[in-house]
């Protein structure tokens, strides 16, 4: 396995990447009131960018609505997450996240799920677009039983 990126999240850092830590930790929490807080009132997840299982037409979840039923659909769904950031590039008002999301689901399946996972946020540090770009196909692949 390469180099693991960790961030303090004491010290200073840009406010995209504060925001997508605190949205990593809302998830691995289960905190569905503090993922939403997370988010402009505007705000959309396209998680994965375009046409998906999630998202028939490929245009995002918007909207405080439109966010809490794709957490319903998804991250509510989810036993337990572990997220490794293996780089982070923050410009201007945004970060991509470049890492492996992997999600514990019902009846002890495990999915890992490569990706670049890009947060904008406005001058308030409210998350505007959330983009996470992952295959469905690669990431299906790697569904197995997990034997612990």
């Amino acid at each position: 396995m390469g180099v693991q990126v960790s961030w303090d999240t004491t010290a200073e850092q840009p406010p995209a990447r504060r925001a997508a830590f605190a949205s990593m930790t809302a998830a691995t929490a289960g905190d569905k009131e503090a993922w939403l807080a997370l988010f402009a009132p505007d705000g959309v997840v396209e998680d994965p960018v375009g046409p998906s299982m999630f998202d028939a037409e490929g245009k995002g979840h918007h909207g405080r609505e439109g966010l809490s039923a794709f957490w319903d659909m998804t991250i509510a769904n989810v036993e337990r997450f572990e997220f490794v950031i293996r780089d982070s590039h923050a410009a201007g008002d945004e970060v991509a996240n470049v890492g492996t999301i992997t999600t514990y689901l019902p009846g002890g399946y495990r999915v890992d799920t490569d990706g670049v996972f890009v947060y904008r946020v406005r001058e308030d540090g409210l998350v505007t677009s959330m983009r996470a770009f992952w295959e469905t196909e690669r990431a299906m692949a790697t569904a197995r039983k997990v034997t612990e």
